[in-house]
């Protein structure tokens, strides 16, 4: 959530101003896993930023070879309180969850998951996949609904035809699309958009959302301010409108955004919840429930959250341990 007295330069702008005050957050490089750990550039969150919206996590990978790097091999793992998007430019990932989901994540395709109170799932990269290229983000599921079942969800978005643009509207609303996807948090955007070379677009937003714009490839400039190749801008409430421009190769951009969450959030590993303590009984669970840990007398009677799940998959991912210092809410 924006706070002008922690970011004064982030100022709240009245209707029809355009915020030239642009936070650019840059990528840090992080290995997904595997024996040659392909790398994923997090830009969200951070200690400068942890929330753009309910939007919580961005991971940006590829294009990635994977006779060099093995690709995605992300085995069986938890999540609680969050959904997952998965976007992807190029290749395919195959998706399995416990609650019975077996889908491919492909090209311009959306594929969502809401973990809801709970549930576990594998992504791995196909066979036949040589060059793997996209995005996935994370929201966190507001009070309201963070406890409820978990659901998946699959959208193709039909492209949008802009003067030297083209969009891909896969969440929200935007330039006369809307996905009908629910997402179980209101007032969200995520959509992709392709310039030509040179191409500028000046687009209308929703006074009451905070924008983020990924680079994707390229570089590009979001209100005058230039993102680098895998940065982030950032722009708080108050614009009517966002101005964005490629430069001479072109450039794909993500842009997301949504009403601030309203609500602090405590984020760590695969889990979403509200307290420390909350965490530390997902992670207790999780670990008795696939056999990890033995079950603690006092989940007894409580429902599973994670399981069940196909036989013959790859072996699950333990938890990491707990920090030894109590976790702290994020807004």
């Amino acid at each position: 959530m924006t706070n002008p007295e922690k970011n004064p330069q982030l100022a709240v702008l009245g209707p029809g101003e355009l915020c030239t005050d642009v936070e650019v957050l840059e990528p840090r490089e992080v290995p997904l896993g595997g024996p040659r750990a392909m790398t994923v550039y997090r830009t969200l969150p951070q200690k400068r930023r942890s929330l753009v919206g309910a939007w919580c996590f961005l991971d940006h990978y590829g294009p990635d070879d994977v006779a060099l790097t093995g690709g995605m091999e992300v085995p069986r793992h938890p999540h609680t309180g969050l959904a997952t998007v998965s976007w992807l430019f190029t290749g395919r990932i195959d998706h399995l969850d416990s609650s019975g989901v077996a889908a491919a994540v492909l090209p311009g395709e959306l594929n969502l998951m809401i973990a809801g109170q709970g549930i576990t799932h594998q992504e791995i990269s196909s066979p036949d996949t040589s060059v793997l290229h996209g995005v996935q983000l994370w929201y966190a599921l507001p009070d309201a609904t963070r406890f409820t079942e978990h659901h998946f969800a699959h959208y193709a978005p039909e492209p949008v035809r802009l003067p030297g643009v083209t969009a891909r509207v896969f969440i929200g609303s935007l330039a006369g699309s809307t996905s009908p996807v629910d997402t179980r948090t209101p007032d969200l955007l995520g959509a992709e958009l392709i310039f030509e070379p040179d191409a500028e677009l000046t687009i209308n937003v929703r006074h009451d959302f905070e924008h983020a714009v990924l680079a994707e490839t390229g570089e590009l400039t979001i209100n005058h301010t230039r993102i680098a190749h895998r940065g982030l801008g950032y722009v708080p409430p108050g614009a009517d409108t966002l101005l964005l421009t490629a430069g001479a190769n072109g450039a794909r951009m993500i842009l997301f955004g949504g009403v601030p969450l309203g609500e602090q959030i405590v984020m760590w590993w695969n889990f979403i919840g509200r307290s420390h303590d909350e965490i530390v009984e997902y992670r207790r669970r999780y670990q008795a429930e696939l056999g990890f840990d033995p079950a603690d007398p006092q989940d007894a009677g409580k429902p599973e959250l994670f399981g069940p799940y196909p036989s013959g998959q790859r072996a699950p991912l333990p938890a990491p341990p707990m920090p030894t210092v109590r976790l702290r809410p994020r807004e």
